[in-house]
């Protein structure tokens, strides 16, 4: 199966990392805009509606329209793993409707004295079956701009 990754360093407490990956909000803040993100519902593992935290069995329902073009594309992820113990954090999400086969998100952080290490590791498989995997070389400049910004935008907040 395909995969990505990237890795950074934010100049916050991963505590204070941690925090703003935690709500949708945070979703949001690091979303790039020509993606033209729309969240559209947020359900709780107990079905409340708009939790406050993305607790385990929490779905994000989105639409996407990159550059404004085309039809929306809509997604929905569930988290399914979330963990916090001294100097480390992780949850992970995974795609339960969407523009791909498979989507699985890990989102890793690590304490580094003052400093988190940031590392984002997804494992997809493009639609379309053996078709989409002849596109799977140029899915990364895509997930790269996407990464390399959402990254970016990160540490702007934090820092």
């Amino acid at each position: 199966m395909p995969t990505y990754d990237r890795q950074t360093t934010v100049r916050a407490p991963l505590e204070d990392v941690w925090q703003f990956h935690a709500h949708v909000s945070g979703l949001e803040a690091l979303t790039p805009g020509w993606l033209g993100l729309r969240v559209e519902s947020i359900m709780g593992p107990d079905g409340e509606s708009d939790p406050e935290v993305l607790a385990v069995g929490s779905e994000v329902a989105l639409s996407i329209q990159p550059f404004g073009v085309g039809p929306r594309q809509h997604w929905t992820s569930e988290i399914r793993e979330r963990r916090r113990t001294d100097g480390t954090a992780y949850f992970r999400d995974e795609m339960v409707h969407g523009p791909f086969d498979r989507w699985v998100h890990t989102h890793s952080f690590f304490a580094d004295g003052d400093r988190t290490i940031l590392r984002d590791h997804v494992e997809y498989e493009l639609p379309f079956g053996a078709l989409g995997r002849l596109g799977t070389p140029f899915s990364g400049p895509g997930f790269e701009a996407m990464f390399r910004e959402r990254h970016k935008r990160t540490r702007a907040f934090l820092e």
